[in-house]
């Protein structure tokens, strides 16, 4: 599938995630401890979520990488596939990064390995 050769030409990182929708306060938490993050790229994250979220909804990210920082960017759901009963979360979620600052790009682009 195009879409998917599309989403894996970046290199991709293991790292938590936590996200907001955009304009929310409250911040909802990825669990540490379980791999609830599948990958983070120059293009966006996948992430098992257990929320019900909505293509085209807009979360606001804050990404922490091995070297214990954190940095932040804004993100649009781009797809959201339901998982089966048992799988580690309720739904399997693509987002694409809409804005990133550009040192906080090239932080994130040092931390990746490729495949």
């Amino acid at each position: 599938m195009a879409q998917d050769e599309d989403r894996r030409k970046y290199p991709r990182l293991k790292a938590p995630v936590f996200y907001r929708p955009t304009g929310l306060a409250l911040l909802r938490a990825l669990r540490r401890g379980k791999e609830r993050t599948l990958d983070i790229s120059l293009g966006g994250v996948r992430i098992y979520s257990d929320d019900a979220l909505d293509a085209g909804e807009r979360l606001e990210l804050d990404l922490f990488l091995p070297d214990d920082t954190t940095l932040a960017a804004k993100g649009e759901v781009m797809w959201v596939k339901e998982l089966p009963e048992g799988s580690p979360a309720r739904h399997d979620v693509g987002v694409k990064f809409v804005f990133i600052h550009p040192v906080d790009r090239e932080r994130l682009q040092t931390v990746l390995k490729p495949e």
